[in-house]
């Protein structure tokens, strides 16, 4: 039973790491929390219920669909909230997050309903595999490998490629890099475009997973991602990966383990946030930042 333990608890630790890259990749550029970005993650399982079903897309052409439509709403994100308000206080952009996050929540329960819908999953993907008493979904494999090659992907754009010196560059100094003639805004939203194909990669992979999604579905997940990002040391991409499989791991393992604190299962994210921000508020692989006017 542990090994499958094992890999449910990789798997959980793979999506949620997914996830925080994009909070640490935005904190990183912008030191700003975008608490919208649980919601691209929800964006990004919509979009590939309604292409498999309205349009009857193919599945596989589908997840494209549903990954480049989630970018272009987090560049859209950043355009119409934060952008405005890249000079004014921290506070403001802060405000703007959180309002965003609610438009969207609310907005896609007009626009979805709250009706709780099955996303379509390919027969190999549900498959079970069975090794003597040992019962493993495909999945359980998959999105390992799969986050595995977008973090190594997203790793080699930002320290291989221009685009990703330049990002490097802002978050270490956003006036000085915007006078050597780098194109900020364009880059800041390139960021946000990354992100959010990456949350909405883990929606995709999560609602395979858990077969209904809804219009509030990216709260708790986020959130824990947030935490998880927290934990590994926002603004480290490593460590918000490394944050995510400890979360997971933690939060499978207590359960699998001691079946009587299944129902504490969300507490103790919250405990080991206020733990690390009592011990080592920069986490795990995190460095100290200073904080931009």
């Amino acid at each position: 039973m542990f090994v499958q333990h094992f890999f449910n608890a990789l798997t959980l630790g793979s999506l949620y790491g997914l996830i925080a890259i994009g909070y640490t990749m935005v904190y990183g550029i912008l030191r700003l929390i975008n608490f919208a970005h649980g919601d691209m993650f929800m964006l990004g399982a919509y979009f590939v219920f309604f292409a498999t079903t309205l349009w009857a897309l193919p599945w596989s052409l589908a997840v494209v669909v549903a990954i480049i439509g989630t970018a272009l709403c987090g560049v859209l994100v950043d355009r119409m909230a934060y952008r405005p308000l890249r000079d004014a206080p921290r506070i403001s952009a802060l405000i703007s997050a959180i309002g965003v996050s609610f438009f969207i929540q609310n907005l896609s329960l007009v626009l979805f309903t709250g009706l709780p819908r099955a996303v379509m999953r390919p027969d190999w993907l549900v498959n079970v595999i069975k090794f003597g008493d040992i019962r493993i979904l495909p999945l359980a494999i998959i999105v390992p490998i799969v986050t595995a090659a977008l973090v190594a992907s997203l790793l080699w754009v930002i320290y291989r490629t221009k685009p990703g010196l330049a990002m490097r560059a802002i978050s270490k100094d956003i006036e000085t890099t915007r006078l050597m003639g780098v194109p900020v805004d364009k880059v800041i939203a390139m960021t946000f475009a990354i992100g959010s194909a990456l949350a909405a990669a883990s929606g995709i992979m999560w609602a395979l997973r858990y077969p209904q999604i809804n219009p509030f579905m990216g709260l708790v997940p986020g959130n824990k991602a947030f935490i998880a990002a927290v934990f590994g040391g926002i603004g480290s991409i490593q460590g918000a990966v490394v944050g995510g499989m400890i979360l997971g791991f933690i939060e499978i393992m207590v359960v699998a383990f001691f079946p009587g604190l299944s129902g504490y299962r969300d507490a103790f994210a919250f405990i080991l946030l206020i733990v690390i921000l009592l011990m080592k508020p920069t986490g795990l692989m995190g460095e100290k930042l200073e904080d931009k006017i």
